[in-house]
């Protein structure tokens, strides 16, 4: 199974007017990285940055002079995702930026079965958050020192690290070899443990006074006491 987990830096928070400056992913096949990555800072081809947008992920319009266009990268995006899932957090933001840079050059919309929003998975599995990205470190232990600012590949690997803990744990994912991993929907194999017999029984631990006492006691029960029952079946089992 091949997923790849991205992020996108915007010049702003509307996608019919604002453009995708940084695109970045990581690849995990059966949610294992694979250390294949995409990275690309993209020029916005003279739509300028909200400064509140610049002041999340730094990234100035002086930083992307001379960088390529998003129609020179597209197609390397589209190859390096061909057939994967495409996992993110707040999905519905990043997708919804990439069909209209994406339309922008005739390609169809993304089709929202490859998605999957980690923002969501978050919130059914910890309903009370908070449930940003650096929580979600915080959360699972995942050092996200280096996160100043937004940046679309480290965020991206980040995220790769949450997502897997979101879906598991590290312990779902321990299947070193992929060509014996199960595929998606199929059941794990179940090993059978054989515990043998032991060649002797192990002494008795009742000393004959114990089992005379407890005779005793038992006795006093009654003819309907459920232990007379129960000792009873035991040894009609036994006797079988």
């Amino acid at each position: 199974m091949r997923e790849i987990i991205f992020d996108t830096e915007t010049t702003g928070l509307d996608s019919r007017d604002d453009r995708v400056i940084e695109l970045g992913g990581v690849e995990l096949v059966n949610r294992f990285p694979t250390g294949r990555t995409f990275h690309h800072y993209i020029n916005p081809q003279g739509r300028a940055i909200h400064e509140e947008a610049q002041a999340v992920h730094g990234i100035s319009a002086a930083d992307l002079a001379g960088k390529p266009t998003f129609a020179d990268i597209a197609e390397e995006w589209l190859t390096f995702t061909d057939g994967a899932k495409l996992v993110a957090h707040n999905a519905t933001f990043d997708i919804g930026f990439l069909n209209v840079e994406f339309g922008r050059l005739g390609h169809p919309v993304v089709d929202p079965g490859r998605v999957v929003d980690t923002l969501a998975l978050a919130r059914r599995k910890h309903p009370m958050g908070p449930n940003s990205l650096d929580a979600l470190c915080r959360r699972y232990g995942i050092d996200n020192t280096k996160r100043t600012k937004h940046g679309a590949l480290l965020d991206s690997e980040l995220l790769a690290e949450v997502y897997i803990e979101l879906i598991g744990g590290k312990q779902a994912a321990l299947i070193l070899d992929s060509a014996t991993a199960p595929a998606q929907g199929e059941n794990v194999r179940h090993i059978e443990i054989i515990v043998a017999e032991r060649p002797r029984p192990l002494p008795a631990r009742l000393t004959e006074a114990e089992r005379a006492a407890h005779a005793a006691m038992v006795a006093t029960l009654g003819e309907k006491a459920l232990w007379l029952k129960a000792n009873s079946s035991e040894k009609s089992v036994a006797a079988s």
